[in-house]
């Protein structure tokens, strides 16, 4: 799939001036979203995203609309499983929930620009070693298993990573808040604030996760304009989704079960392809391998759209019948 710059650099500006209209219009005055501006916002976004895939499809074809929409749904649908890691940060860190969207700002900005640089590596790494499918799909399948042994737990405490505690020995750091200011004085002296840190730590949790969303997206589409798109559309209504799902976190216990099927699922495709354009000399004498038909993308976004559909209602299902128990007893 060719995209001229002028298109590329017509997208990034685009998805700038999404940004900065999120944060003129809503997140620029420190607030509490109310359930209804965090729903409208995020209806904005899906159907934005919508509109952009249908636009794609009558431009590219079928087959290009359909590999954005089924990696739009799953980076969406990690994105929705980040917003776990999301809520214990912010806990940890105890950010007032008035300034929780300027973290989540910066947040997105920082996820953007690190998963256009993995984009781009990935891309070139596609288009010289073939067999890079094979990492990519192990990794993914490896990611699968560890996601469904994972707790979902919304209440655990955060390990703050090695670049945090670093930071926080090496640089003055305060536990008191200055409204959403990332350095404060105190007593002529200046120290990193709170949000300073919780900054830090979502950047870097950031890293984890695009280390997760990029080769899974690479197992449904070949191009990186796609694959750009439909992080960005992702992301771009994380924000709002934060806000609207909060207290829905905790009821989609299952979700983490079916996010690790999904991966799993892309990751044996991305083998299968790879098997399909083998280039090993130790396989099969670097012979294509036709073990297996290779999965269509129309058929993987089927697939997606049903593990993620019964994980979401028998996640409901549980937890309504937990809320009864509860009750009874």
């Amino acid at each position: 799939m060719h995209v001229p710059l002028w298109i590329w650099l017509a997208t990034a500006a685009g998805v700038a001036a999404l940004l900065a209209l999120s944060f003129f219009t809503h997140i620029r005055n420190a607030h509490e979203p109310t359930i209804k501006e965090a729903g409208a916002w995020t209806a904005f976004f899906v159907a934005l995203s919508i509109l952009f895939g249908v636009g794609l499809t009558l431009v590219a074809g079928r087959d290009r609309g359909i590999e954005f929409f089924a990696g739009y749904i799953t980076e969406y649908s990690l994105s929705i499983d980040n917003l776990f890691v999301f809520v214990i940060i912010m806990s940890s860190f105890g950010v007032p929930r008035a300034y929780q969207q300027k973290v989540l700002l910066v947040g997105i900005i920082v996820a953007l620009i690190l998963r256009t640089i993995f984009i781009l590596l990935g891309a070139a790494a596609i288009a010289r070693f073939s067999w890079v499918f094979y990492i990519f799909g192990l990794f993914l399948i490896l990611t699968g298993v560890k996601l469904a042994f994972e707790k979902h737990d919304t209440d655990e405490a955060y390990e703050p990573n090695f670049l945090v505690r670093l930071v926080q020995k090496v640089l003055p750091t305060t536990d008191r808040y200055d409204g959403a200011k990332l350095t404060t004085v105190i007593d002529g002296k200046r120290y990193m604030t709170p949000m300073m840190m919780v900054m830090l730590a979502i950047g870097m949790t950031d890293i984890l996760f695009a280390l997760d969303s990029i080769p899974a997206i690479y197992g449904l589409t070949d191009a990186p304009y796609i694959v750009f798109t439909a992080n960005a559309f992702a992301l771009l209504g994380l924000i709002e989704l934060y806000f609207l799902i909060g207290g829905l976190l905790k009821r989609l216990v299952y979700l983490g079960l079916g996010l690790a099927v999904v991966l799993a699922f892309i990751g044996v495709k991305l083998i299968i392809e790879a098997m399909h354009t083998n280039n090993l000399p130790f396989l099969n004498g670097g012979e294509p391998i036709h073990l297996l038909p290779e999965i269509p993308t129309w058929l993987s976004l089927v697939i997606i759209l049903s593990i993620l559909g019964v994980t979401t209602i028998a996640s409901l299902l549980k937890s309504h019948l937990d809320a009864g128990r509860s009750a009874a007893g």
